[in-house]
């Protein structure tokens, strides 16, 4: 995984600074998603394995699997694919996400909770989190019965843990001679 992320990295930057001349983030957005879903499904790893076809012949059908390019996304995917690089496409998307997060000041959060949020419970945690963060969050949730109730969050590699599991670890381990 490292490796991947240190080969996707290059291309991820490169292509946060053709969008950002472009002025077109959002797209590159959802293209990079569509490409990830496409490079990420196991007929496309059969595919870049395949010596009977070309660098450029695999690039143009990942590229038509993954619907609308504009003709830069397009050429994205040929020099991907010319360097045989279509695999990282998943990696090179998260890294571009980040990218752009960090760009627009947004925080992106994992909500671990042992049940379904409501979208009101949902809503005050944000509001929370963008408080003590001084930034916009964009939260995903999880549902993790396991945590038996309570949340447990997940900032960039802080981890704010007010689930009854959480408490009850902390516990044990305060009991402990």
């Amino acid at each position: 995984m490292a490796e991947s992320l240190t080969i996707a990295r290059p291309y991820a930057e490169a292509a946060f600074k053709l969008a950002c001349e472009q002025g077109s983030l959002p797209a590159w957005s959802d293209a990079l998603s569509r490409l990830s879903t496409v490079a990420g499904t196991g007929v496309a790893h059969e595919l870049f394995g395949n010596p009977q076809l070309s660098g450029a012949q695999i690039g143009a059908l990942v590229a038509d699997a993954a619907g609308q390019l504009g003709p830069e996304q397009r050429n994205f995917v040929r020099v991907l694919a010319d360097n045989e690089r279509l695999a990282v496409l998943p990696e090179i998307a998260v890294l571009f996400e980040a990218q752009r997060n960090a760009h627009e000041g947004v925080l992106d959060v994992v909500v671990r909770s042992a049940y379904p949020l409501e979208q009101k419970q949902l809503d005050e945690v944000v509001a929370t989190l963008a408080a003590r963060y001084g930034k916009q969050i964009k939260a995903s949730v999880e549902v993790d019965p396991e945590l038996i109730g309570g949340v447990s969050i997940r900032v960039g590699d802080e981890v704010i843990d007010a689930s009854v599991r959480g408490k009850l670890a902390h516990m044990a381990s305060a009991m402990k001679v």
